[in-house]
């Protein structure tokens, strides 16, 4: 390769990197009232703003691989859905790469259900217009559901939808394809059903990954209490909780109001039972039940993938079988040919015998017959072959 290409392809690692890293630095952020404004700033400066670890930024970080998460601290919420990854707070989300084609629809929706059922119906009165349907939602229906909890259910929902639908293209392309295999065993549909089954596994490995998220949650209470953050900043501000650390979370002119809207429903249980999680386990079920719906259609999907496999060696078997009775066969006709041939060879043997003196006239009377000699031969070898042939399938070695 040449300077000039080297030095191609170094520029365009370079800009790959670049490209990278720019992504790594662009965030969302959408508050209560569900008007996003678009961040470049560090990590650091997130971890100022969401009192975070820079362990917990990591996992939500697009240049590393980990796992499907939904981790709850003191003051946010860590999730790590596929490509939705997202740091959610008491007041507001911050989501990471807003200009991916599968993270617009997620602000989209959350724009149009994050704010409360009191803020639509005011600001409908003054006639004002939300973009992407806000306008749908019932202004009779207030939403009584903390923040975190209605961005943590778009996510949920999001994310159940996505792996749904691809979910759903694979099936559309895998049945048809093992029904081809079926009739017409070739390589190019053997090469199709081996990139499906592939991509098949991949798949079922990522719903997998976030519906063990999911049950891990429903298995520990503690975890599910961990993610009420509204609950939390309640405590620390009512005078129940007067003697905790001042400064637990900064000071903003609209807490009250964001707390009165958000998190109406949690405020009440701040002097009950603080490890009362029933609101968020009916919403996890809820979305369990629906990854779990699509892993069980992945696993149909695989039974029938094994199903085919098996009809596939089967048929193979047949055909081998087949092959070995069409050996049989012919074997058997050439050892039947082999005793025409021996006999054949023997009377035709124009030599002279040591061991026919004196019997000169009875070997002139075969020569004389050697045509008769050649049909008597010929009916034993045929009748030889219908012997072998008649025992093979009487021990069952062919078939009827």
């Amino acid at each position: 390769m040449s300077r000039g290409g080297e030095g191609d392809a170094l520029a365009d690692a370079q800009a790959v990197v670049a490209v990278k890293k720019k992504s790594s630095r662009s965030w969302v952020l959408l508050d209560a009232t569900g008007q996003a404004t678009v961040l470049d700033v560090d990590k650091y400066a997130i971890m100022h703003r969401v009192h975070i670890h820079a362990r917990d930024l990591r996992i939500v970080d697009p240049l590393l691989s980990y796992p499907s998460a939904i981790l709850g601290r003191d003051r946010a919420i860590v999730l790590n859905l596929e490509h939705i990854k997202a740091i959610i707070t008491a007041e507001e989300v911050l989501l990471r790469d807003p200009l991916d084609e599968n993270v617009i629809p997620v602000v989209e929706e959350l724009q149009r259900r994050l704010p409360p059922g009191n803020y639509i119906r005011e600001n409908q009165t003054d006639g004002k217009e939300f973009p992407a349907g806000q306008n749908d939602v019932d202004a009779g229906e207030e939403d009584e559901s903390p923040f975190e909890f209605r961005a943590l259910e778009v996510a949920l929902e999001a994310i159940c939808s996505f792996l749904a639908a691809r979910t759903t293209e694979l099936e559309t392309a895998a049945y048809p394809a093992l029904d081809e295999l079926t009739s017409k065993i070739s390589s190019r549909n053997l090469d199709r059903v081996r990139k499906l089954k592939s991509a098949m596994t991949r798949l079922t490995a990522r719903v997998q990954k976030v519906r063990d998220e999911l049950e891990q949650l429903l298995d520990d209470d503690d975890d599910m209490a961990d993610l009420y953050l509204s609950r939390k900043l309640a405590g620390a501000c009512s005078p129940v909780s007067a003697s905790g650390p001042a400064g637990w979370y900064p000071a903003s002119p609209t807490i009250g109001s964001k707390i009165s809207r958000a998190s109406r429903a949690s405020i009440l249980t701040v002097r009950g039972d603080e490890n009362d999680v029933e609101e968020l386990e009916m919403l996890l079920e809820a979305y369990f039940m629906q990854i779990d719906g699509t892993l069980n259609k992945l696993a149909t999907l695989r039974e029938y993938i094994d199903d085919t496999e098996d009809y596939i060696n089967i048929q193979l078997d047949n055909h081998r079988n087949q092959l070995i009775q069409l050996e049989l066969f012919l074997s058997s006709g050439t050892v039947s040919l082999s005793i025409y041939s021996l006999v054949a060879g023997i009377f035709g043997m124009n030599i002279p015998y040591t061991w026919n003196e004196g019997h000169g006239y009875m070997f002139k009377w075969v020569r004389t017959l050697f045509p008769l000699v050649c049909i008597v031969t010929g009916i034993v070898c045929f009748f030889v072959f219908i012997v072998i042939v008649a025992y093979a399938r009487h021990k069952g070695l062919v078939g009827s």
